[in-house]
């Protein structure tokens, strides 16, 4: 049970979930609070239904003459997205079953049967209307149902409410067959949902790695080059191999400095030109080098 939301949180909330609202003029206090005089809330779930028909925004807004509106708290449409049409109690929900109700306030699953209609789910539920025939025929456009689920999850977030707070009007009160969908379907898409932040996208999941993960790949891919040494690269992994190889280069490039030294005091004692024997060596130790590079990507 809680508070119901103020029509800034409810829009906050909707827009957290990655939903394009459209407020439809006057919204923010059409309600049948005092008409009825009774006060919507506190709620407890959500409630999905689908119109029967096309093109029926406005009647949900106005209402029929048998039932004033507005007849939900939101409408959503094939291509005209997500409209907010009422704040506060609505006629959408009507008769329902007490035990069903007072399962959702529980969110015990699975639902009990819908088989009286004794209490007034108007005080408690949000309502959902979505754009369709109802028919079975007639499909529900992939981008409608994921802004269906985004509404029921986005309400149960802000509640810190699961997917068990969430109804179809066919499971609340006899008779009723919509909506024409899988109700046990649609609320594991809303507790995916719930699973992540209000911003996940799943059309947006890959599995591509990340560079973090790529390079610690990298780093432990174990390398089949037999020139890496037993005990000091026991694993052949590469990053092992790696700093082997560093560290070999380290102490050759260490010794070749002391060589470099070495030769000059020997050109020196024995009156020849320095720096042709100075060549000379560095030409033979990169030939030595090159040698040694060969050989440790043989195989790999």
């Amino acid at each position: 049970m809680a508070t119901p939301l103020t029509a800034d949180r409810m829009l906050a909330a909707l827009h957290a979930e990655g939903l394009a609202v459209h407020e439809h003029a006057g919204w923010r206090t059409h309600g049948r609070d005092d008409e009825t005089g009774k006060t919507f809330g506190p709620v407890i779930g959500v409630l999905i239904h689908h119109t029967a028909g096309h093109g029926d925004r406005e009647v949900c807004f106005n209402g029929r003459p048998d039932l004033p509106g507005p007849l939900c708290h939101a409408w959503l449409g094939k291509t005209d997205g997500l409209w907010l049409l009422g704040n506060g109690r609505t006629n959408h929900a009507g008769s329902v079953d007490l035990d069903v109700l007072n399962a959702l306030r529980g969110e015990v699953s699975p639902l009990p049967v819908d088989d009286q209609a004794n209490a007034d789910g108007n005080d408690v539920l949000y309502g959902l209307e979505i754009e369709n025939l109802g028919d079975g025929d007639d499909p529900y456009p992939a981008v409608q149902y994921d802004e269906a689920v985004r509404w029921a999850a986005a309400i149960c977030r802000v509640h810190g409410w699961s997917e068990k707070s969430v109804a179809g009007h066919k499971e609340v009160q006899p008779g009723k067959v919509d909506p024409s969908f899988d109700m046990d379907a649609f609320r594991a898409a809303v507790a995916a949902r719930l699973a992540h932040t209000p911003d996940w996208n799943p059309n947006e999941e890959n599995d591509m790695p990340t560079a973090e993960e790529i390079a610690k790949a990298v780093w432990s891919h174990r390398l089949t080059s037999p020139t890496a040494a037993a005990g000091t690269d026991a694993t052949r992994e590469a990053g092992t191999f790696l700093r082997y190889t560093d560290a070999k280069q380290a102490a050759l490039l260490a010794e070749l400095g002391a060589l470099r030294g070495t030769v000059l005091a020997l050109a020196e004692a024995g009156g020849l030109d320095a720096a042709e024997v100075l060549a000379a060596a560095e030409a033979g130790a990169r030939a030595v080098l090159a040698g040694l590079g060969d050989a440790l990507t043989e195989g790999n």
